[in-house]
């Protein structure tokens, strides 16, 4: 294990660094977590595109939210928050799945995979007014076809559609 106390090397408002012996990551302030939302909307999984400033480009993606950034939501309530914000889908129900790390040995960052139930169209979604969301409906058995064409056009893609390419999800 790690020797010594951690270290803050630097802090903002969302974010720090910190170093821990060798190791340096980043950590969230405020123990902020995040939600990434599975949801079909007749036979379609509901993707989101949105420009992503570190990554230099727009990238495809689950919907998603952070907890606890902005109010006092628990993982269910941003979970539809973010579902109708960003995608204007709403669900009768959310199922937890499990807490995961994306990127273990670079952040602490962890966020709870949830599965939207009974989707029902309520608008267009897009976000909000300083984001700019497409949202994509793909046929289950076309995604990887589709993160093909994306990332052939220049689209960064996320991590987490990797459940897609498998059968992690059958």
């Amino acid at each position: 294990m790690t020797d010594g106390e951690p270290i803050v090397r630097w802090e903002g408002k969302y974010l720090r660094a910190i170093q821990h012996g060798r190791w340096e990551y980043a950590d969230r302030c405020n123990a902020v977590s995040a939600v990434v939302i599975i949801a079909e909307y007749e036979g379609q999984v509901v993707l989101v595109e949105q420009e992503r400033v570190p990554l230099g480009r727009r990238c495809l993606e689950l919907p998603a939210g952070l907890v606890g950034d902005e109010d006092d939501l628990g993982i269910e309530e941003t979970a539809l928050k973010e579902l109708r914000e960003e995608t204007g889908f709403t669900a009768t129900r959310i199922e937890r799945l499990g807490e995961f790390y994306p990127s273990p040995g670079m952040v602490t960052e962890s966020f709870t995979l949830v599965r939207a139930h009974g989707l029902t169209r309520i608008g267009e979604g897009g976000g909000t007014s300083d984001e700019s969301i497409e949202v994509r409906l793909v046929p289950r058995a076309d995604i990887p076809a589709f993160i093909a064409e994306r990332r052939a056009a220049g689209i960064a893609i996320d991590v987490k559609l990797l459940l897609f390419l498998g059968s992690l999800l059958d």
